[in-house]
């Protein structure tokens, strides 16, 4: 690692407060007010417009960042077509939400509409009876069953959530160092390795910005962003959970394998560098690629006085079809104690439709519509990332669904043997042997 990357972890923390003071867009200016009769008051022949819905229904959710953005655009979108159905947003801070939520469920205060966290979380409270099934809700086929997998039964019968927003991995980069090295965007992993070759030759950068202090970006960002190209997406996700392959086959080895080369691009002392650190790092321009998660996007506008481009996972030699993490990440539901029924489903079938699909997307970037609406974005990074649908297929982290419900949990596996084989202290090989060691202990299908 060249000796000038060595000064830039201690001066992260300083420079954070200089690169906090950027400037975002909000998506509040570009809602228009709904006028009088659009808004539930009677006209001038006395008459009120909407679908003869009504009822006050109460949102419950674990995002409380988006407060502003439901009650300023997203509500007012769903009034103006539903002026007799008032709406609130309730949340709970992220940490307590489970807890909370579980609480007021229990003693019969929860609100009607049910942000849906993804896999067993919402499944639970489905089986608990506190999730209504959705199969015959209007606009639910709009989403492909690896945009249900979250929120459906093991088998696929039941869907208790309409999807709401996914989110991609790939790698942002900064634009004005690529020009300044004269870089482009690779598109397989030969030119991936030799890109970074250059920037670790010309010294002033970073090549890779990410550490392993926290575990869960190695597996996250690292593991679950380049592997869907070598298990085949969806195909080896789904045999993993049936059992016909395993962690130690050659392809989940070779995964580990990359991801242990990447240790020669990160900034020194990336052993002990945090995810804040590393998003620092980045949005100070002191390095050239950040193996990210979509949902950076507002944030990195926000921080980096820099253009960004992206660009998606390489593909290994040898592999001509790409494969994306399109990782479904939220949900909203219905609580079957609801007072207003009629109004939560028609709440329901809202989000199902185009228009919030759309408005969704643009007010949260980098947060994806699941719908099969096309969609046009605002932020051309957003943009691009939704893009690549067209181009790659789609799949989700393969530690998700099913195969982290016992000991060891196999996510936390994964966040434990990724940052391992990057620092060096386990073999690519003994990695992938520990992952199937550990479902082995208790999932029937690989024993």
């Amino acid at each position: 690692m060249p000796n000038r990357l060595r000064w830039v972890a201690p001066f992260a923390g300083l420079l954070l407060v200089l690169a906090s003071c950027g400037e975002s867009e909000d998506p509040r200016e570009e809602v228009d007010e709904p006028d009088s009769a659009e808004n539930g008051e009677a006209d001038e022949n006395g008459e009120v417009e909407g679908d003869g819905a009504e009822g006050s229904l109460i949102i419950e959710s674990w995002r409380n960042d988006d407060l502003a953005i439901w009650e300023d655009v997203i509500i007012p979108a769903f009034q103006e077509q539903h002026p007799n159905i008032e709406v609130s947003f309730q949340p709970t801070a992220p940490d307590e939400y489970n807890a909370a939520l579980e609480a007021k469920l229990a003693g019969g205060t929860a609100g009607d509409l049910i942000t849906c966290r993804p896999f067993d979380v919402a499944l639970d409270l489905y089986e608990a009876g506190h999730l209504e099934s959705l199969n015959d809700l209007p606009g639910i086929e709009t989403f492909s069953d690896v945009a249900r997998s979250a929120w459906v039964t093991d088998d696929g019968s039941d869907v208790f959530c309409v999807p709401m927003a996914s989110v991609i991995h790939g790698f942002l980069y900064n634009a004005e160092i690529f020009d300044e090295l004269g870089l482009e965007e690779p598109s397989t992993e030969a030119e991936f390795h030799d890109l970074l070759d250059q920037i670790a030759a010309d010294g002033n950068y970073a090549p890779l910005v990410m550490g392993t202090a926290d575990q869960w970006e190695a597996a996250t960002m690292g593991f679950q962003n380049i592997g869907p190209n070598y298990w085949d997406g969806e195909e080896g996700r789904q045999a993993l959970i049936d059992g016909t392959q395993g962690f130690d086959d050659d392809a989940y080895v070779a995964v580990f394998d990359e991801l242990a080369s990447w240790a020669d691009y990160l900034p020194s002392g990336y052993e002990s560098v945090t995810y804040p650190d590393s998003q620092n790092l980045f949005t100070l321009g002191n390095g050239a690629i950040f193996p990210a998660g979509s949902w950076e996007i507002a944030l990195f506008r926000e921080q980096a006085d820099f253009e960004m481009g992206v660009f998606a996972p390489p593909l290994p030699e040898g592999q001509d079809t790409c494969y994306i993490s399109d990782h479904t990440d939220i949900g909203i539901g219905m609580n079957p104690d609801t007072d207003s029924p009629e109004a939560a489903r028609a709440f329901l079938e809202w989000t199902a439709s185009p228009e919030f699909a759309e408005l969704y997307a643009n007010s949260l970037p980098g947060f994806f519509p699941l719908s099969d609406h096309e969609v046009q974005l605002d932020d051309p990074l957003a943009q691009e990332f939704i893009d690549w649908r067209n181009e790659c297929e789609s799949t989700i982290r393969n530690s998700y669904q099913i195969l982290s419900r016992g000991e060891p949990n196999l996510e936390n596996e994964l966040w434990d043997l990724s940052a391992q084989v990057i620092n060096g202290t386990i073999e690519p090989a003994e990695a992938a042997e520990r992952a199937q060691d550990g479902l082995e202990r208790w999932y029937e299908p690989q024993q």
